[in-house]
């Protein structure tokens, strides 16, 4: 990770009920494309790392014969298995609350591997490296971002945006300057470099792929207070006993935004990136 930081459990302490409302979705087509891009046919295993409350492994389910969720957060596991089962995918679904670092923790051969927005809060070398082993020949690490730097205009559209640059700054007033990261902070933010790792890990790639976004999606208030405490960065844990006053300003902030309540984003394009595991090799002396 970044500088001194070191994981804790209070990374995320709160967030999960707020996380699948407030999160903007991916890319639309984003099942479809994977389908795809992977050859899915409704068979093989799917291992999600840093599953959270089963956003991806969820709408994945149909095209595998088992899926594996594994992430810290036990409310983040607890979602997941909720959705899991109104989704009634709970049947070749299974939730496991362990670190990314603990893995195989004995959980069998996957086809595919993904990581969404996950992979920067781990010890990447040692989980890439993992991960490899826990795939089958010729098996697939995809890791899933929302693509950055990506303009999303609001302008003209039926509600204001989103106010981000002061909700930022009222988070700030309350958790200091600084990024909070749990117990910890990340001052120049999470890592990058992921296809280094992952390519010194063994992986063949990568392909790359962008599924577009850009759907207008309305936003209540409620659905901007969740999405700000679905951030690591402003967790509900994190502000300990001034949590409701800063739920009430953040309130007063968006109602002077938008006295109906009302907001409008584009939904972010989503960046996948797919790697290989390499095949076994033709056995020597093999004939063709």
């Amino acid at each position: 990770m970044t500088g001194d930081w070191v994981w804790d459990e209070t990374l995320f302490a709160g967030a999960a009920p707020y996380y699948d409302r407030g999160r903007l979705p991916y890319a639309p087509t984003l099942v479809p494309v994977l389908a795809d891009v992977l050859g899915l046919d409704g068979t093989g295993r799917l291992l999600d790392v840093g599953c959270g409350p089963g956003t991806v492994a969820v709408p994945l389910a149909p095209l595998f014969g088992e899926v594996v969720g594994v992430d810290p957060d036990p409310g983040m596991i607890g979602e997941a298995a909720r959705r899991a089962a109104a989704a009634e995918g709970a049947v070749k679904s299974r939730w496991v609350r362990i670190r990314a670092e603990d893995l195989p923790a004995d959980l069998g051969t996957f086809t595919v591997a993904v990581f969404a927005q996950s992979f920067h809060w781990m010890d990447r070398d040692l989980v890439a490296g993992t991960v490899r082993g826990m795939l089958r020949p010729g098996g697939a690490l995809v890791h899933l971002s929302d693509l950055k730097g990506e303009p999303l205009d609001v302008e003209g559209l039926a509600y204001p945006g989103v106010p981000h640059g002061a909700i930022g700054e009222l988070v700030k007033q309350y958790l200091g300057p600084v990024r909070r990261a749990g117990r910890g902070v990340l001052p120049d933010g999470t890592p990058g470099g992921e296809a280094a790792i992952i390519a010194r890990a063994g992986f063949l790639g990568p392909e790359r792929h962008v599924v577009p976004g850009g759907q207008v999606l309305e936003r209540s208030e409620d659905d901007v207070v969740a999405s700000t405490f679905s951030m690591s960065y402003s967790a509900p844990g994190l502000f300990g006993p001034q949590r409701d006053a800063f739920e009430t300003d953040l309130r007063r902030l968006l109602r002077s935004s938008s006295p109906t309540g009302r907001f409008c984003e584009r939904g972010p394009s989503t960046e996948v990136f797919v790697w290989r595991k390499p095949p076994v090799p033709a056995a020597a002396g093999a004939r063709g």
